[in-house]
């Protein structure tokens, strides 16, 4: 869960690299040829667009590059999770919790409940069950399971592409 990232050899970005970032995160082409497609529309191969995302990753500039898909609209249901852990047995709980295949992430607060979670099941039988085993592994003092009562979903989309334009005109 943590992750310490290594600037040194962090790959700098060219103007391709930016116009493929913002692509990739607004109008990947849904075909199955996407690559090809990106590629078209930068003037380089499928080939190198992979090359490039594959760099992109190692570099940490991509933390992932798929599908998100709303599981409300696929009949699943989630819930945020707040859990109370003593320090010394954080990062054991934290490995317990990630290998539940429902568990899409979590992170830690500067909080009294310090690690928190979002857990996705098919239906409330299924995620009070996960949510009662959870709620056993050792080191966790206090769970809370906080269902959303309203859904809001923000989105960050970067335009690094504007970056380039911008550049350009100065």
């Amino acid at each position: 869960m943590r992750r310490t990232i290594d600037n040194s050899n962090k790959k700098r970005l060219d103007d391709i690299d930016k116009k493929l970032l913002t692509m990739a995160q607004r109008e990947f082409p849904i075909l199955s040829n996407p690559y090809q497609q990106l590629g078209e529309k930068l003037g380089i191969s499928a080939r190198e667009v992979i090359e490039r995302l594959k760099i992109l990753k190692d570099s940490s500039y991509i933390r992932r590059l798929g599908g998100i898909f709303s599981s409300k609209k696929l009949g699943y249901i989630s819930t945020l999770v707040a859990v109370k852990v003593a320090d010394e047995e954080f990062y054991n709980v934290a490995e317990k919790i990630n290998q539940y295949p429902g568990v899409t992430h979590n992170y830690r607060r500067n909080h009294k409940f310090n690690l928190w979670f979002t857990l996705i099941a098919s239906n409330q039988e299924s995620l009070d069950k996960q949510l009662s085993e959870i709620e056993k592994i050792e080191g966790i003092e206090v769970l809370r399971n906080l269902p959303a009562k309203e859904f809001f979903k923000l989105g960050v989309k970067l335009n690094l592409a504007k970056e380039v334009h911008d550049e350009s005109r100065a």
